[in-house]
């Protein structure tokens, strides 16, 4: 009988055809439908096209009507011109700016007034949060006005972080144009422009803290499209898409609120201690700032500088509201006793940072009253420790440098949880700060009494 079994070459090769087949048939499918998830489908007005088609044939802002089509804006059929019009009610700065565009109601800059036709409540969120102030912030700096515009005003400089809190706020400081995505606003890296650096390296503190380290590690898997008020809605469940760690916006923008804003506030200020010793040394350091607390003048300052500008928490509520809200949040990870614990220790690190620092305001402003330091005649009649700019002495540089870099890494690199940064670009710098104070005021001294034999 003929043997009638197939070649095993013949047979493997078959085989082997088959599984080539199925998968090929796999990729191309996968292939498409990934390829339909990537394809952007933006609904281009008429409006919308007029000015894209004016853009293209003059070969201007490609990148922008790029990443426009892959907005969420693009799929809604919102254009050009619902951004780029004023609305009522939009800053003058804005209004009364020229244009380059052959349609003259066109501004090439835009303020959250448009951006709160489609999305008030958040544009109100935003107002009452720090961010909003920032701009009046840089501004009511003693000598901002006297630094080259280009250094203070213009992206490049100063106010390229600060816009944020410009014409009544800049969305595009963090949804960055024209993709303006949530998605990359809720990612850490959105936050490290403007955090980092001289006296806020917050971004440096987290990207090296643990839980900066388990973002670097795993945070590719966790799902940024999610809404932050949605991360922890079923608190036991266990994904490897939900963060792990928290990144700012978890701790900052709670459930995605605008109004960003902490209980110890920028400066780490809070009025009036009650802690007697501490207000003390509070009470130096406000002098520093220009508001002498016991005096009408002040007071003034307080409302014309400190209330405005949300420098400082000035009553007990205000801050333990803030408090209460951070707790709650680190609660979603820890134990609530836990984190009141490590926060009352951060508490307690920033009373020995002001003492360091009542103690070279003092100095400082003993040689001011000595006359042992010139004081300019637009000097205020003490320290100023926003005066950096204008610094005339290297005593007086000292001081500004252990206010705004050290003392401010102190306080920053405890809330978020990075030791190195609390310790040794901190408070081991603001010892040495006030070694080396103590040390040239007493050179100037010796000095003074030499020169009076």
């Amino acid at each position: 009988m003929e043997n009638k079994n197939l070649n095993p070459m013949k047979y493997a090769i078959g085989i082997l055809s088959i599984i080539l087949f199925l998968a090929l048939t796999i990729v191309g499918y996968t292939g498409i439908r990934a390829s339909k998830e990537e394809v952007p489908r933006p609904n281009i007005t008429q409006k919308a096209k007029k000015c894209l088609d004016c853009h293209i044939d003059k070969g201007l802002t490609k990148g922008a009507i790029r990443d426009w089509k892959l907005s969420k804006h693009s799929e809604k059929g919102i254009g050009c011109n619902e951004c780029h019009i004023p609305v009522k009610g939009t800053p003058e700065r804005i209004t009364n700016m020229a244009t380059a565009c052959e349609n003259k109601e066109v501004r090439r800059e835009v303020s959250s007034t448009n951006c709160k036709q489609c999305h008030d409540e958040k544009v109100k969120e935003f107002a009452k949060g720090k961010h909003a102030f920032a701009w009046s912030a840089l501004e009511s700096q003693p000598t901002t006005h006297m630094q080259p515009w280009q250094i203070m005003a213009g992206e490049k400089g100063c106010g390229g972080c600060h816009k944020i809190g410009r014409d009544e706020g800049q969305c595009d400081s963090c949804h960055t144009r024209h993709r303006f995505s949530a998605q990359e606003a809720r990612k850490p890296e959105a936050c490290a422009t403007c955090h980092m650096g001289f006296d806020h390296p917050q971004w440096e503190m987290y990207s090296t803290s643990k839980h900066g380290v388990i973002y670097a590690t795993e945070g590719d898997k966790w799902d940024f499209t999610k809404k932050i008020k949605d991360w922890y809605k079923e608190p036991l469940k266990a994904s490897f898409s939900t963060p792990r760690a928290p990144v700012c916006v978890t701790c900052h923008m709670q459930e995605g609120d605008h109004g960003v804003m902490t209980s110890w506030g920028f400066l780490a200020l809070r009025l009036p201690e009650e802690d007697e010793e501490w207000m003390k040394y509070r009470a130096k350091i406000m002098q520093g700032l220009g508001v002498k607390l016991d005096s009408d003048e002040g007071k003034r300052r307080i409302m014309e500088m400190v209330v405005p500008n949300q420098m400082a928490r000035l009553t007990k509520e205000d801050w333990q509201k803030e408090r209460d809200k951070m707790i709650k949040v680190c609660s979603q990870c820890h134990g609530e006793s836990w984190a009141k614990d490590e926060l009352k220790k951060v508490d307690g690190i920033i009373k020995e940072a002001d003492k360091l620092m009542a103690e070279a305001i003092d100095i400082v402003q003993g040689l001011y009253k000595d006359k042992l330091l010139p004081t300019p005649k637009d000097y205020p009649p003490n320290v100023d420790l926003l005066r950096y700019y204008e610094v005339q002495s290297e005593i007086e540089q000292k001081l500004y440098f252990m206010f705004l870099e050290h003392r401010m890494r102190v306080f920053q690199g405890a809330f978020h949880a990075n030791p190195d940064y609390m310790h040794w670009y901190g408070w081991a710098e603001m010892k040495r700060d006030l070694s080396e104070i103590r040390e040239e005021a007493g050179k100037l001294r010796k000095e003074h009494k030499l020169a009076a034999r």
